[in-house]
């Protein structure tokens, strides 16, 4: 007998979805950076254990929205969270919980979809009386089936969260092959990781400005090779230049540093070709968001 459930990871940017969902997947195929909105769109990941398929879906962070992408975004934040069959809404356990945040958890609470609050970061705690109380006073606000701290850094507690799912998985069909663990296509996982290092090397007002299109990904009949081929986009001439670097060392380090990652994710040497263009305030342009594939939260 086969099971299925769907889940949905929300909540604020940096909380650690990204990572949560790579954890349990035990793959990373999500983005994962310090700098906030790192996700940009839903991301789904498959993990199958046993007759049962958990399905999570990774969603961009909640913030305000400053743009048409970041207003892209959290659509897809929404629709993420409607016919679903239960949320793991994220929270880092040291903060408190924002206003965005608290009516995202009493719209789900209030559709009665079956509502998990993870709160993240139990590490940094060192009172951990402090967290017993945060907890006893979240559960008397939302309707909430449970309450599980978590620090996925150190992978504690995310056997709870694999239980959790399981428990709520039902009777049906696995919806993707048992092999797979992710329905994006290789060549946004490729653009993602070299985004990742962009995010990773550069300041903070350049990266939200910069996306990733991967224009060719093909592997060589003559030996084992992968060639790729991608564009990094950004809005100003001026951020053009900070990505390439004085005499390019900027771009050639976040190239040896991509090239490395996908050799390890595709198991396979890559020959890796970036490019920089700029594409002013591509941000606010529905025809470029659509181009690149961020205005359907499908991708």
């Amino acid at each position: 007998m086969t099971k299925t459930v769907f889940i949905t990871i929300a909540g604020k940017t940096n909380a650690g979805k990204s990572s949560l969902l790579n954890a349990l997947i035990g793959e990373k195929i999500a983005s994962v950076s310090c700098k906030s909105q790192t996700t940009r769109t839903k991301i789904t990941g498959v993990v199958n254990i046993d007759e049962t398929q958990l399905v999570f879906i990774d969603t961009p962070g909640l913030h305000k929205a400053k743009n048409k992408l970041s207003e892209y975004m959290l659509k897809a934040v929404r629709e993420s969270a409607s016919d679903i069959d239960a949320v793991f809404f994220m929270a880092d356990c040291t903060k408190k919980i924002g206003d965005q945040e608290r009516d995202m958890l009493k719209s789900v609470g209030a559709s009665k979809t079956p509502l998990v609050l993870l709160l993240n970061k139990i590490d940094l705690l060192k009172d951990k009386t402090v967290l017993a109380q945060k907890m006893a006073e979240l559960d008397a606000e939302f309707n909430l089936d449970a309450i599980i701290p978590i620090s996925v850094l150190e992978n504690d507690g995310l056997d709870l969260v694999r239980e959790k799912a399981m428990s709520l998985a039902v009777e049906g069909p696995h919806f993707f092959p048992d092999d797979a663990i992710t329905d994006q296509p290789e060549k946004i996982i490729a653009g993602e990781i070299i985004r990742e290092k962009l995010l990773e090397l550069l300041d903070d007002e350049v990266p939200h400005g910069i996306a990733v299109a991967v224009e060719r990904m093909r592997e060589r009949d003559d030996k084992d090779l992968l060639d790729i081929d991608a564009t990094i986009f950004c809005e100003r001439e001026s951020h053009k230049g900070i990505v390439i670097g004085k005499g390019g060392r900027m771009l050639k380090k976040a190239a040896t540093l991509s090239r490395e990652e996908l050799e390890e994710f595709f198991q396979i040497k890559v020959n890796l070709q970036c490019w920089v263009k700029v594409k002013e305030d591509w941000r606010n342009r529905d025809a470029i968001i659509r181009s690149l594939g961020l205005s359907d939260p499908n991708y």
